[in-house]
């Protein structure tokens, strides 16, 4: 492809684009700030523990969980060996899958979730939910739905086959 034949943005392609990349970059800083202020924990490793808590039996595969917490498994590793020393989390063979492994919430992690979860929500409410209308909620749904069909159509299927969180998870600050 030539240059000529590049499809350049327009301006108002381009000025999406460029609010698109400033929310992507500006919103994890001031998640993980948050996180690591009040928690002692960075997004990714609370992505890690919140998943497990709304896991059936608060297990979940370490592949899957690579890719809900989106990381990879490498990544994953090292944090739930971190999270292990704090005994918030155990490994143990799968019992269904010959040579997979299984991430377990502890007892004590789940308390951490409870614990870290209010200060983690506020958060989220302050920096996306309190500032979007239901509708433009939903249209952010719609869109990241497409963004990530094209860019990690794996990831937007674990998404929706995941089990979806119980109603006492939805709205509960307990979890």
């Amino acid at each position: 492809m030539s240059d000529d034949d590049t499809p350049w943005l327009t301006c108002e392609e381009t000025r999406g684009w460029v609010h698109l990349v400033g929310a992507l970059m500006a919103l994890p800083p001031a998640i993980d700030a948050q996180l690591k202020r009040d928690a002692g924990l960075n997004f990714f490793e609370y992505s890690i523990l919140a998943e497990l808590s709304m896991s059936p039996g608060r297990t979940r595969q370490m592949r899957l969980l690579a890719q809900l917490a989106n990381g990879s498994q490498s990544r994953l590793s090292h944090a739930v060996q971190r999270l292990e020393k704090f005994g918030w989390v155990q490994r143990r063979a799968c019992p269904t899958e010959n040579r997979a492994v299984e991430a377990v919430l502890t007892d004590s992690g789940m308390a951490k979730v409870v614990e870290t979860a209010p200060g983690h929500v506020r958060e989220v409410r302050r920096t996306v939910i309190d500032v979007l209308s239901p509708q433009e909620l939903e249209q952010l749904q719609q869109i990241c739905r497409k963004v990530l069909a094209a860019t990690s159509p794996q990831t937007l299927d674990v998404i929706d086959h995941a089990p979806p969180p119980s109603d006492a998870q939805c709205g509960s600050p307990e979890l």
